[in-house]
């Protein structure tokens, strides 16, 4: 429980940001004056949840992520005009309030947010029983979030908060626009149904340092991602969370709000919140940690949030359900130009940045086909990058931006010629991991000059379309590659690794990749051999060139170069395409890309040995045609497994609702027997 404060003349709020990791935590009560112009009318807390728990099942959920019309979230209520969807009508007893609309920030671009006041003006925060207390200045926060210099970086932070709580049970993750119903303005929302958060881990999540994901298979361990990417992108985050665990709901409300730091020019981080708890017997929401306590700290949110009324806070509740959690940043950065460095009006299935758009240094006839590649596209559109965030996804979790569905994106489908490299880094002669790397040219090759590797860790994106070579002419051009290695740590901001000797030996070994790659297969793209081949590659080749007679070599070239109905298909039809790729390779000093001058001999004379070469090689194409009939039969049942599977799951989920739905009201069913 908080500790209560005993100054009633002035203002309770809890200091969430300075609390030591090596003890128990316990929430520090600190003194503010009150907030001025604020009017409370404070008699009895009596709040239901009966009816708003009673309304809600998991069939609304699914018509919200189904909804690929319209803006789910923008219409929130406004002063005066709270709709009830769900709460009790407020009798007489209610707490009332009149709040005018917040103050701005004093600047609204981000990089020039951090010119913080400190003078002898700040009000310093009075600490009750402040014996070793730390804490931290709210110009952290800007420094803080300054990791992040790529907004989009910061909105993959909130994303992987989602994907982590897909082991409690989330389905999915909304990206919207919302309008902060005080003035207007856009703000962004982050919404997903995982497990939620008790009053507990709501404070955790609004402080520094703290961490409970413990799975080695988390996306987040440092406990600092929700307040670097928030701060990020806008001056100002409210949440809303509820959590449901042995038969207690509980629902918080948390706001981190650096306008109103930088107004009231606080020496330190203090964060206001609300918890309540629903009583399962009498089937009302009860106020946690006192009614001093949520007075103060729920004067502080209605003052300084988007919300004017307690109503209005809990209406933010109706569409979460029994668990998940509600992310809504207002007084969103601007950019240089004095526009919004989010652009939601460029595309309305989309968030872009704005004025991101870059021009690509090539031919005029290439170059529409290079700056609408993914590879150019994912720097400033949203969309195209929550697509290859995550390598892969459950098939029981869909992202959704602006009301429609981001479909999962395998940048591997996107090559043509695809070899598999196995890499093994050491440390002091002991193998740390086992790597395989795909790597091939992009399909659009040579057109598309795009290069690079894609490095994830742990699923999670960290370099797309990492440059680890500068090409000299064309060399290099055209050669990307996918890999997971978490053998190396990412940063912070999970947008780059810590430079140790591991991830140095990395980039080593990828620059070679790249460069031996394009030295034995730039001719089946028509570049002329001009580059010197890595030692020992070029007697290796002189083994594989042998003379192809015309009806081989076509052959060949029909199996290595896969058609338009085959390109759709998955990871396991590249083996065989690899297996090709191998046959082509005895070719690839004779073969060009118009397909000319495919035999050595230029009178067209073929020695027996050739001959008998060229029957093994008929042979194992025949044999792989047969090998990929059985694997596309295999696909096709795959398919439908996958298809009841998916069936399977959402009927459970369907079941586990109703069950929770029953069980609640069965509860209040033997309450009232009683």
């Amino acid at each position: 429980m908080y500790k209560k404060g005993t100054n009633m003349g002035s203002t309770e709020i809890i200091d969430l940001s300075s609390d030591d990791e090596s003890e128990k935590v316990i929430p520090t009560a600190v003194i503010v004056k009150p907030e001025p112009g604020l009017v409370l009318d404070v008699n009895q807390e009596k709040l239901t949840c009966k009816d708003q728990l009673g309304n809600w099942n998991g069939s609304r959920i699914r018509s919200v992520r189904q909804n690929s019309e319209k803006n789910i979230f923008s219409n929130s209520p406004r002063t005066g005009q709270v709709a009830n969807q769900g709460l009790p009508p407020a009798d007489d007893s209610d707490i009332s309030y009149a709040s005018p609309i917040c103050a701005a920030p004093v600047t609204r671009q981000f990089w020039k947010a951090g010119n913080y006041n400190d003078g002898p003006a700040s009000k310093k925060v009075t600490i009750q029983n402040a014996k070793n207390y730390l804490h931290v200045h709210p110009m952290f926060l800007h420094s803080n979030a300054t990791s992040h210099k790529w907004a989009f970086g910061a909105i993959a932070e909130l994303l992987d908060n989602a994907i982590d709580e897909i082991k409690n049970g989330a389905t999915f993750v909304i990206v919207d626009k919302t309008l902060n119903p005080k003035d207007g303005s856009p703000a962004l929302l982050i919404q997903d149904d995982g497990g939620g958060m008790d009053p507990e881990a709501m404070r955790h999540c609004m402080s520094f340092g703290f961490s409970d994901k413990k799975s080695t298979q988390a996306i987040g361990q440092y406990g600092n991602g929700f307040k670097t990417s928030t701060m990020r992108l806008g001056a100002d985050v409210i949440v809303f969370s509820r959590h449901f665990n042995n038969g207690i709901l509980t629902q918080s409300v948390g706001l981190l709000s650096y306008t109103f730091l930088v107004q009231q020019k606080l020496d330190r981080i203090v964060v206001p919140m609300v918890n309540y708890a629903c009583n399962s017997s009498t089937g009302s929401l009860e106020i946690l940690n006192g009614k001093d306590h949520f007075v103060t700290n729920l004067s502080l949110i209605l003052r300084w949030s988007p919300y004017s009324s307690e109503e209005e806070l809990l209406v933010q509740f109706n569409d979460i359900g029994y668990h998940g959690t509600k992310v809504i940043i207002y007084n969103l950065w601007l950019n240089d130009d004095g526009n919004l460095e989010l652009d939601f009006d460029t595309d309305p299935e989309d968030i872009r940045i704005a004025g991101d758009v870059r021009k690509i240094d090539t031919i005029p006839a290439w170059r529409e086909a290079n700056e609408k590649h993914i590879a150019h596209q994912f720097h400033f559109s949203l969309r195209v990058y929550m697509s290859i965030l995550y390598l892969q996804i459950p098939d029981n979790f869909q992202m959704f931006l602006r009301g429609m569905v981001v479909h999962p994106h395998n940048i591997a489908n996107d090559l043509k010629y695809i070899e598999y490299i196995l890499y093994k880094p050491q440390v002091g002669g002991t193998v740390e991991a086992t790597v395989v790397t795909t790597v091939g040219f992009l399909k659009e090759a040579p057109r598309v000059i795009m290069h690079g590797f894609n490095v994830y860790h742990k699923n999670r994106l960290i370099l797309p379309f990492w440059q680890v070579v500068n090409y000299v002419g064309n060399r290099g051009r055209g050669v990307v590659g996918i890999l997971q290695a978490d053998f190396v740590e990412p940063t912070h901001n999970k947008q780059d690794f810590e430079k140790t000797s591991l991830f140095q030996k990395l980039e080593a070994r990828l620059k070679e990749m790249t460069w031996e790659y394009w030295d034995l297969h730039c001719r089946l793209l028509g570049y002329r051999e001009n580059y010197p081949l890595p030692k020992g590659k070029q007697a290796e080749l002189n083994r594989r060139s042998y003379s192809f007679d015309a009806k081989a070599a076509n052959e060949l070239r029909k199996r290595s170069i896969p058609s338009k109905s085959e390109q759709g298909s998955n990871n396991k039809r590249k083996i065989y395409e690899s297996v090709d790729l191998q046959n082509s390779k005895k070719h690839a000093k004779e073969e060009n890309v118009k397909g000319v001058g495919l035999s050595r001999n230029k009178q067209g004379i073929t020695s027996a040995s050739d001959q008998v070469v060229d029957q093994e090689t008929l042979s194992l194409m025949e044999e792989n045609q047969k090998l990929q009939t059985k694997c596309l039969e295999s696909e096709k049942i795959q398919e439908l497994l996958n298809l009841k599977v998916t069936n399977l799951r959402s009927k459970i989920e369907e079941a586990k609702g109703q069950h929770k739905l029953l069980l609640a009201k069965l509860q209040l069913l033997d309450v009232k027997d009683e």
